[in-house]
């Protein structure tokens, strides 16, 4: 994986974080989601590395990035947190201003970067995700029972710890096939650090405490994402059966918003890695294939 991209570990202050990076040109930076790794991103990356600087890195909490004492509020863990994180990888490596796309939980780091750090921020992607806040206050049945893992994760006693840790395998199901053998191996030997598992339970106790807390904030504020924000989604995943109209969730929030959705399931950097460089091609600047860009 990611051949010709440098692997570190990164000080970024309040954690330590494992990082690939690779390529040249105007630097993207990519954040996985729950439970993966940077190796989400191992067929993307190189699709994107002609023509931008590619930054990958493991999330705190995650991979083989440093695990953080957590805390009664659980702040460490929310995407407040994370987007420092961000902000202070991309300076260690020379970029004060960049582009992000994330997917998933992080997705939600993308859009807590463009909002909290709107000059270091240059345009933003969200894949398969509406602000955790809109999640929450949209909640019925059909969202518990489809996100029912939202709530069993968060739950403040840790039961979600001791089923994990029990069998981290037939928890997570992980498919080499279709993930790649080297990714779905660096997420394998996350998933069996009982660490990883209590720091990524925390990212979701975060989640329904601090984060929405913060999402909350913003709407009674009126903050917005000031930079151009991309949209997308998975045919095959839930989004449009949950909120219809995804990007008519957005508009609350961005003032340059465009989308689309990607022929795929959830992981879409795994399933649809093609499609989706070309995507985000189109959005960060780099010509793209015809009728790539939205």
């Amino acid at each position: 994986m990611f051949e010709d991209f440098a692997d570190e570990r990164v000080d970024v202050g309040e954690a330590e974080l494992r990082v690939r990076h690779g390529g040249s040109g105007p630097p993207v930076l990519l954040l996985h989601g729950h439970p993966r790794t940077h190796a989400t991103w191992h067929r993307v990356a190189p699709l994107l590395a002609t023509g931008f600087t590619v930054v990958c890195p493991d999330l705190r909490g995650y991979g083989q990035s440093s695990k953080p004492p957590s805390t009664p509020d659980h702040e460490p863990y929310s995407k407040r947190a994370m987007a420092r994180d961000c902000v202070a990888l991309m300076r260690a490596l020379g970029h004060e201003r960049f582009a992000v796309a994330g997917h998933d939980r992080g997705a939600y780091v993308a859009q807590r970067l463009a909002l909290d750090h709107p000059s270091a921020v240059t345009r933003a992607a969200v894949l398969d995700a509406v602000p955790i806040g809109e999640a929450l206050a949209r909640c019925d049945a059909a969202f518990a029972r489809r996100w029912w893992h939202w709530f069993f994760l968060g739950q403040e006693e840790q039961p979600a710890e001791r089923v994990i840790n029990a069998d981290p395998d037939a928890w997570y199901r992980l498919d080499p096939r279709a993930m790649g053998e080297e990714a779905c191996a660096d997420v394998r030997r996350a998933i069996h650090d009982p660490r990883t598992v209590h720091a990524m339970c925390e990212d979701y106790r975060a989640g329904l405490g601090v984060d929405r807390a913060a999402d909350d904030a913003d709407r009674a504020a009126g903050r917005r994402i000031g930079c151009p924000l991309l949209v997308l989604w998975s045919t095959r995943d839930d989004m449009e059966d949950l909120y219809g109209d995804v990007l008519a969730v957005w508009r609350d929030w961005a003032d340059d918003l465009r989308g689309g959705a990607v022929e795929s399931g959830h992981h879409m950097a795994e399933e649809a890695p093609e499609q989706l460089a070309a995507e985000l091609r189109a959005f960060f600047g780099e010509p793209g294939p015809p009728g790539s860009a939205r």
